[in-house]
């Protein structure tokens, strides 16, 4: 039986479902797609990025693990001159998610949440149920109703 994570209390009551895995050290989304032998163009990271502005503006990003995050199309997407990758540790503090386990859902702190728009068409996206090795899959639509997302085009080419 999976944990009990406050991404899985967020998912109650929408369609979804859970996977356990051997969790691994580095590589996390990477490792997960691998284990569970999901699609590393559906299986997401999720990243905390802060605005250089204003350090204490901050948003979450879903990209596809097999992609990467253009900083600048999420600083556009949310409004902001330019933005930054968090550091681990405030990253860990504002979601209360541990890097490699940090979910879009049940975050401690409520921030702005952008998922790539490449996935709006997908049926189904993987991302962390807020702790290594514990996945919830459902439709990229819910995620972003339960989590009032974006889809913005935030994939570095």
């Amino acid at each position: 039986m999976a944990a009990r994570t406050r991404a899985l209390e967020a998912a109650a009551g929408t369609p979804h479902e859970v996977y356990e895995y051997t969790p691994s050290q580095d590589h996390f989304g990477e490792h997960a797609a691998e284990e569970l032998g999901t699609d590393p163009a559906t299986t997401l990271k999720t990243l905390v990025i802060v605005n250089t502005a204003n350090p204490r503006e901050m948003a979450m990003c879903c990209v596809p693990v097999a992609g990467h995050l253009s900083l600048k199309a999420a600083a556009k997407a949310l409004g902001w001159k330019h933005a930054e990758m968090a550091d681990p540790a405030k990253a860990q503090r504002v979601t209360g998610y541990v890097v490699g386990g940090i979910s879009p859902l049940g975050s401690l702190k409520e921030l702005p949440l952008l998922i790539d728009a490449a996935l709006s068409p997908q049926p189904t996206v993987t991302f962390s149920a807020g702790q290594r090795g514990l996945s919830l899959a459902m439709s990229p639509q819910d995620l972003a109703s339960l989590t009032n997302a974006t889809f913005a085009d935030i994939s570095a080419q």
